[in-house]
């Protein structure tokens, strides 16, 4: 399988989550850095997503953060790219530019092979989900494996929180 394709359980994962949201009447929008977009591409892989995803925003560079998600460069500046807050203050951003969206879902992380230091190494990655009707949840995970693996994994647990988020 090409590095960049998502595998079938991803995608199976994406239409079951899809249903979950139909279901609870709930809309979603993704804020991606080192996803790279595959959290939005996994949900709309799936025909009549357009019902429950609004869209979703790449923002790979911190320029791209501040400027689509709204994130405060001096908060760039104290915490990094790929941290809590941060990634707190993606979903919110992606939350208030989407009016028509009850939650939203974040990704920042380190997929690697390089840009990993002793404080954050390769694989570490910061999600965070915001619900319109409650507060912003973060949460951190250490993967394993190479890029590819790094960003499949990352999917993979974005898509359970937003799950936990609708159950909740």
């Amino acid at each position: 399988m090409p590095p960049f394709l998502l595998d079938d359980p991803t995608l199976d994962h994406a239409g079951t989550l899809l249903v979950l949201l139909r279901g609870a009447g709930l809309r979603v929008v993704t804020a991606e850095s080192c996803t790279g977009g595959l959290v939005a591409a996994s949900l709309t892989h799936h025909a009549g997503s357009s019902d429950v995803v609004e869209g979703g925003f790449v923002t790979y560079s911190n320029v791209m953060k501040t400027a689509l998600l709204g994130v405060d460069s001096a908060l760039l500046a104290r915490h990094g790219a790929v941290s809590a807050e941060v990634a707190a203050a993606m979903a919110d951003g992606a939350l208030a530019h989407a009016p028509r969206t009850d939650i939203a879902v974040s990704i920042t992380g380190i997929a690697g092979p390089g840009g990993g230091s002793a404080a954050k190494p390769v694989g570490l990655v910061w999600f965070a989900t915001a619900r319109r009707s409650g507060e912003t949840v973060t949460l951190s995970r250490v993967f394993d494996g190479d890029r590819a693996s790094v960003r499949q994994q990352a999917v993979a647990q974005a898509l359970d929180l937003v799950g936990q988020r609708v159950r909740s």
